[in-house]
């Protein structure tokens, strides 16, 4: 999966000169990591589809933005999802390792001398482990975002949702829409299911009391109903998360990076009086 922008920027990490690095990390560039996963969703759609959108979001923000650099770097395709390993296709990463390679990653770039990372991610079973290596690299002084693309826009989603009350789902209205503006030629509505829960608490019950990422408890691997889905109502939900993520961009470039020591998280070294 390579996609550029539809101008034709140079935006790709791995496409730059040195001198084009150089200068970007001169001019405060913000570096998005897209973060998903390759797994099942349902009959009906690829299985790259949670790495594919924060990928396409990242560069359609790089390609809108044209005071300041946004770098799109290698998206980080594996993810966590064994619990999705029930159904073909899908391949997972062991937890530490995962939170391990998103650290290595943002690290690297921060070695690099970029200071604005954002981990952009895909995938819900990715939710935790990406703010854990959030965490775990804030320790190390060292500052990446991590935040979820369909986090960015609840109230959007329930208003453009007519079926799935404004979840991103799996494989189901959203999502499924999402994939038909994107990359219609890759989902066959024609193998299209609609999956019933097979809950094991109530609805009341599992607001509150969820097992962490498990298999989906769906017969075919679909949370959600694809057959509300469509291209138009992908496109309106794709601005609303480009427009939040440009926005991001430009306040994070003109923000100065955090400290970790800033407001006194390490406790200085004053020498004794007698």
């Amino acid at each position: 999966m390579l996609v550029r922008p539809p101008s034709g920027k140079k935006v790709l990490w791995q496409e730059m000169l040195r001198h084009e690095l150089l200068s970007a990390i001169d001019q405060r560039a913000v570096v998005i990591v897209p973060v998903g996963s390759i797994e099942q969703h349902g009959p009906h759609c690829p299985q790259d589809v949670d790495i594919s959108i924060p990928y396409y979001l990242a560069i359609r923000t790089a390609d809108a933005i044209d005071d300041f650099p946004v770098v799109v770097a290698p998206p980080v395709t594996y993810g966590f999802t064994h619990y999705n390993m029930g159904e073909v296709g899908t391949i997972s990463l062991g937890l530490d390792l995962f939170i391990n390679i998103l650290c290595d990653v943002s690290r690297s770039i921060w070695k690099n001398g970029f200071r604005r990372i954002i981990m952009l991610n895909g995938h819900g079973g990715n939710i935790a482990p990406n703010w854990v290596a959030s965490v775990k690299l804030a320790e190390e002084d060292i500052w990446a975002l991590a935040i979820t693309y369909f986090n960015m826009a609840p109230v959007e989603m329930a208003a453009i949702a007519k079926a799935d009350e404004g979840s991103i789902g799996h494989g189901g209205e959203l999502e499924t829409s999402l994939q038909l503006y994107l990359r219609d030629g890759l989902v066959d509505m024609n193998r299209a299911v609609k999956d019933e829960w097979r809950q094991k608490f109530s609805p009341e019950v599992q607001k509150y009391a969820q097992f962490p990422e498990r298999r989906r408890e769906m017969a075919n691997g679909v949370m959600g109903d694809p057959f509300f889905a469509s291209a138009e109502k992908g496109e309106r939900l794709f601005n609303v998360y480009l427009d939040k993520l440009v926005a991001l961009c430009r306040e994070y470039h003109d923000s100065e990076e955090p400290r970790y020591m800033e407001f006194g998280s390490h406790c200085p070294q004053y020498p004794l009086h007698g």
